[in-house]
């Protein structure tokens, strides 16, 4: 098995374990973990076994140059992304949150041209207003049409919004990785993100009763915990030493048939007419705005 199968096989894993997060972690959120109560967990634990990792196979020195845009990484690729992630996954269904996810790459491509003089031509204009356009009958109409009644305005917002903040990492971490390993990148920028959403989750977490827990909450905890926080980044931190970021980012595309496989499988969600409208006109956009931008999305949002 030659090493670039294995960088497929790590970053196709990663995806599987974040489109089964969509439905898994609402089994525990919001009855047994209040969301931000829940990234206190995820970021706290995910710090701890970044630094054991990294201090085990990677040992570099941050610049001080570069402290304040990896305090900027942390601000907008841990704290606001998992803190309003959770929290709109916790309003609204498995399936918009997939959904949502997508317009990742468009607003990469919006902040790319703004902070990163990258031309924006007819077509990708054109791919901009569809999966915008996607995002916002999604937020407008999706519960008018679902079956479960379990989309919702707020949260769809609020994971749109989270899609907005990683995108903003994504453009100010560009330069960090031409220069530090990834994991070195992962273990500050969580260890940072641990300390800022310590006071936003902070009374949520006092508030868990852990004797509640059933085995499969605990089950899901964990799942949710060591799977998609900190397994999934690290399967795609190691496959991005054998594939390009283009390569590894395509993949995304992948979450939103897993969501609603892994929503559909376990009774969370099912897909309507305004989600097969919406997805196409965000599938569109993304396609029209990437199709000639290959290798400018450097990673996943973290789940």
């Amino acid at each position: 098995m030659t090493r670039n199968f294995k960088a497929h096989i790590a970053v196709f894993t990663a995806n599987i374990l974040y489109g089964a997060n969509y439905s898994i972690a609402k089994l525990v959120m919001p009855k047994f973990i209040q969301p931000l109560g829940f990234i206190i967990i995820r970021v706290w634990i995910a710090a701890l076994l970044f630094i054991i990792t990294t201090q085990l196979f990677i040992r570099e020195k941050i610049a001080s140059a570069d402290r304040l845009r990896l305090f900027l990484c942390a601000v907008f690729g841990v704290t606001i992304n998992q803190l309003l992630f959770f929290k709109g996954l916790s309003l609204t269904s498995p399936i918009d949150s997939g959904l949502m996810m997508v317009t990742n790459p468009i607003f990469v491509l919006i902040l790319s041209a703004v902070f990163l003089a990258e031309k924006i031509n007819a077509k990708r204009i054109v791919g901009i207003v569809s999966g915008l356009s996607g995002a916002v009958l999604l937020i407008i109409f999706g519960n008018q049409y679902s079956k479960t009644g379990s989309s919702n305005l707020l949260g769809d917002i609020f994971v749109l919004i989270n899609s907005l903040s990683f995108a903003i990492y994504i453009v100010i971490v560009k330069p960090l990785m031409t220069k530090y390993h990834p994991l070195t990148i992962m273990q500050t920028v969580f260890c940072i993100g641990a300390i800022l959403v310590l006071p936003f989750g902070y009374t949520e977490f006092t508030k868990i009763e852990w004797n509640t827990f059933t085995q499969s909450t605990w089950m899901a905890t964990i799942f949710v915990v060591i799977g998609t926080t900190f397994l999934a980044y690290l399967f795609n931190t190691l496959a991005l030493r054998e594939l390009s970021p283009g390569t590894v980012s395509v993949y995304i595309y992948m979450q939103p048939l897993l969501a609603a496989g892994f929503a559909m499988l376990l009774g969370k969600d099912s897909p309507n007419i305004i989600h097969l409208i919406a997805a196409i006109l965000i599938f569109l956009g993304v396609y029209l705005t990437i199709s000639r931008n290959k290798g400018k999305i450097i990673q996943q949002p973290v789940k």
